[in-house]
């Protein structure tokens, strides 16, 4: 088991090259990150493909309503849907889009965020104060960097599983 700073705040996500380490930032979007913990818990993520991911941008996934590869999945509905819970504000900050920081996806709402979330490939800061900052990638970013382009991709890569660290302790 590896040791992370803040375990109940870190996010582990197996992709097909590996795992990605995600730090949660609870003290900038403390409800952003409480949903990603609950519906990481629920496993609600897991088989949620990457539903939009765009060279030199980022790659979006989330939608567990209908991004789940392996229940009722059709590609052109991923990326309609959130989770079962609501929406939730808007929690912008001054922490800038750079590189593997996550992103919480919305309409053009802003207060319109439910499950979705993109990953930066490159430094994003047209986005900042658009869109709330909630993590980022602290290790595997390699492997966020081989996720299937597209929009959507035709043969879509998935979270195999996402866990919150303080979870995976004990076994």
């Amino acid at each position: 088991m590896a040791e992370y700073k803040d375990p109940e705040n870190t996010i582990i996500m197996t992709l097909k090259d590996g795992p990605v380490v995600i730090e949660l930032l609870p003290d900038v979007a403390p409800a952003h990150c409480a949903r990603m913990k609950e519906l990481a818990r629920e496993g609600a993520y897991d088989n949620v493909v990457f539903h939009r991911v765009i060279e030199g941008f980022m790659a979006q996934t989330g939608d567990v309503a209908n991004g789940n590869a392996e229940k009722n999945f059709r590609l052109h509905n991923a990326g309609t849907g959130g989770s079962d819970k609501p929406d939730l504000p808007a929690e912008f900050s001054r922490l800038p889009h750079d590189r593997g920081t996550l992103g919480a996806a919305r309409s053009q709402n802003p207060n319109s965020a439910n499950s979705q979330f993109f990953i930066n490939f490159k430094d994003n800061h047209f986005l900042n104060g658009q869109y709330t900052v909630y993590g980022r990638v602290v290790s595997g970013m390699d492997h966020v960097d081989r996720i299937t382009r597209g929009e959507p991709p035709s043969n879509p890569d998935r979270m195999i599983s996402m866990r919150v660290a303080e979870d995976e302790k004990d076994g």
